[in-house]
């Protein structure tokens, strides 16, 4: 592919968002770029859920057949590589990568997903996405009934053991540390039979990301099937805010109905704009970003 190539739109990562923004924008006919390295935050989990049509399918399985159905459109092209970096420019914005290849739009779609931060625990970032799960509605099923835990303390881990209270009445709150529970939240847990461990952990005892037990530093040990727990995380591309997109106080891009950001012919799309982090939303949200995107193109230029 030719350096310096102009396209209607550039898509900055190509997994189910920014397929889908991409399947949107080759039907209506536009010049379309997709920049990928190929490295997908949910490359490590087995099966994906909740996905009409696709339930119980890899996520790797589900992405190849999204491409192979794109690839069909001869409107749409692929580099793979990473984009590291973006300009703006008299006709639009100009997008680096780490080849040293350039490439120009008049408009841009950031489909560029997160990066989970995993915390300093052996075992943990080999289980994610297998058996410490992040969404009930995505893995809830699966480990219906089973011995459970959350990984969390305060607000956020008795908010996520009423939830996950839902999938399994055997479940038990690790909080790592010191509980940092209120004293209604602690009765309000208690009342539903749900426990609560202060001991710290040493590591997770995994064969092949699936848990068997949760190890502590003063060597004891709890059997466990699935932990549930959210982990911090930071946007998989700069490129955005070095563009000028803000980011909302959650550390999401900010964006409207229309996957619109603040910048002026920027949109974004999928993991990196929400909480709700599913296939299906994703390809949701980046088959909207493509229509808005082309509605927004032809109230340019009729």
């Amino acid at each position: 592919m030719k350096d310096n190539q102009q396209f209607d739109v550039i898509i900055v990562g190509g997994s189910y968002s920014g397929l889908a923004a991409a399947m949107a924008l080759g039907r209506a006919l536009r010049k379309v770029l997709i920049i990928d390295s190929g490295k997908p935050c949910n490359r490590q989990t087995p099966h994906s859920h909740n996905f009409l049509t696709q339930d119980g399918k890899s996520p790797t399985k589900i992405a190849a057949l999204a491409k192979q159905q794109v690839e069909q459109y001869n409107t749409v092209q692929f580099f793979n590589g990473l984009a590291t970096y973006g300009v703006k420019t008299n006709n639009g914005f100009e997008i680096h990568t780490d080849t040293g290849k350039q490439f120009g739009a008049r408009k841009l779609i950031f489909a560029t997903g997160i990066q989970d931060l995993m915390p300093d625990i052996p075992g943990f970032a080999e289980s994610w996405g297998i058996s410490v799960l992040h969404c009930p509605y995505c893995h809830g099923y699966e480990v219906k009934h089973e011995t459970t835990g959350i990984l969390g303390n305060g607000n956020y881990g008795f908010e996520f053991s009423a939830l996950i209270s839902n999938w399994t009445k055997d479940l038990t709150l690790y909080t790592n540390g010191k509980s940092t529970l209120t004293t209604e939240q602690t009765t309000r847990l208690q009342q539903h039979n749900i426990a609560i461990v202060e001991d710290e952990i040493e590591k997770l005892q995994h064969y092949n990301g699936y848990l068997q037990h949760i190890i502590f530093k003063e060597g004891k040990w709890a059997a466990v099937k699935a932990i549930y727990t959210r982990t911090l995380f930071v946007q998989h591309s700069s490129i955005p805010q070095l563009l000028g997109c803000q980011l909302n106080d959650d550390e999401y891009i900010k964006v409207d109905p229309a996957q619109k950001t603040n910048v002026p012919g920027v949109f974004a799309c999928g993991d990196n704009t929400t909480k709700i982090r599913t296939v299906a939303n994703a390809v949701a949200m980046g088959t909207n970003a493509g229509m808005m995107l082309n509605k927004e193109l032809i109230e340019e230029e009729f």
